[in-house]
């Protein structure tokens, strides 16, 4: 199991600055490329959890545009080997960071997104009803950018100014044995220096 995140609610100072998010969970200034591949959550449900992926499209290639592109159900299977094995699936999350720590939001996080497949977390089983899916553009061994962490670190603090959101964990905390990511390459410790956590961290990192 990777090493995962227990939050603290943000200071004061953290709810009066960063990024703020609309009455839909849209995020100002992020770029919008509105994903079909959503629905709505259950009833009732409290949004609680982030969880952390990886992903570069063609695999191991950035800057591109097919993540953006399956994402909007766009992809054309003809355009790299790799894509004819997933241009039919419908997935989505609702936040892409890219290397250079640019933003592209697919789903209002009021929205469930389809990212995390059959999850669950601490026993709770159906992580997209009750999470927020943020793609990191990477591989599970390729260290990600210092871009990136300050963004993810501010992304999670203005989710947390929305929602009450407990804990960050990795795809394949949720769905261990099925996913690898964000992989060995993600430094949990340095994403839990961003946020200001004092608080030991969970897992082997």
């Amino acid at each position: 199991m990777a090493l995962t995140l227990s939050l603290r609610p943000p200071t004061d100072a953290a709810h009066s600055s960063g990024p703020r998010l609309d009455e839909a969970g849209w995020l100002a200034g992020a770029k919008r490329r509105a994903s079909a591949n959503c629905d709505a959550r259950p009833a009732g449900t409290q949004v609680s959890l982030i969880v952390v992926h990886g992903i570069s499209l063609p695999p191991g290639e950035f800057g591109g545009d097919g993540v953006e592109r399956l994402f909007t159900n766009r992809l054309d299977p003809r355009a790299h080997p790799y894509y004819a094995g997933i241009a039919g699936l419908r997935v989505s999350a609702h936040f892409f960071v890219r290397r250079a720590g640019g933003v592209m939001q697919f789903v209002p996080c009021a929205m469930r997104a389809w990212h995390a497949g059959t999850s669950a977390w601490r026993g709770r089983e159906r992580c997209n009803d009750y999470s927020i899916g943020i793609e990191l553009e990477g591989t599970d061994t390729r260290p990600y950018t210092a871009r990136q962490y300050h963004r993810l670190a501010r992304l999670v603090r203005a989710l947390q100014r929305h929602y009450p959101i407990a804990h960050v964990a990795g795809h394949s905390d949720v769905a261990p044995g099925r996913k690898s990511d964000p992989g060995a390459a993600f430094e949990w410790r340095r994403l839990r220096t961003l946020l200001g956590l004092t608080v030991p961290a969970r897992g082997r990192r």
